[in-house]
């Protein structure tokens, strides 16, 4: 990995982890909307996003104390996604489908642990539906704008 493919990979992770932390009200627990899911989007331009998210939502649950079983697999969660974006967006998909892996990764993944380790009174068909809500907010309300507007500057940026 060349120095520049490390620099978006770390940036990408800091950025992830700020926006998790400050944002932490919404970020965590059975009804969430983890903004710099949103960021899911730069998959498409570098593959240092994939390691970056991958370190940037590890980065967060270690830093807020969550438990090791939420670490790995939240993190595990959207590094499968953030391959998976990459994958289909060099296979030419189309950008109203880009969201999908991040938000039925998270949804299955991370609805699984937050019914078994935060809420187990609640159904986890229902976790599982919360937390897929909440990433479909955060991938098409924000993430599709940024794509757009990412694309459109994807030269200066991504070179």
């Amino acid at each position: 990995m060349n120095i520049r493919k490390l620099t978006e990979g770390g940036l990408i992770a800091a950025i992830y982890t700020v926006l998790t932390i400050a944002l932490a009200p919404i970020s965590f627990g059975a009804m969430q909307c983890r903004v710099s899911e949103a960021l899911f989007v730069l998959s498409r331009y570098t593959g240092a996003a994939v390691s970056g998210l991958f370190v940037g939502c590890a980065l967060s649950a270690i830093l807020t104390g969550a438990p090791l079983l939420d670490i790995a697999l939240g993190s595990l969660a959207t590094l499968g996604a953030a391959y998976t974006t990459r994958v289909l967006s060099k296979r030419g998909v189309s950008k109203w489908l880009l969201p999908l892996p991040t938000v039925l990764f998270n949804a299955v993944i991370v609805g699984w642990v937050v019914n078994f380790l935060y809420s187990p009174d609640i159904p986890l068909a229902l976790c599982m539906l919360y937390v897929g809500a909440g990433e479909a907010i955060a991938c098409y309300v924000l993430g599709i704008p940024l794509f757009m507007l990412l694309d459109r500057h994807k030269e200066k940026i991504f070179r």
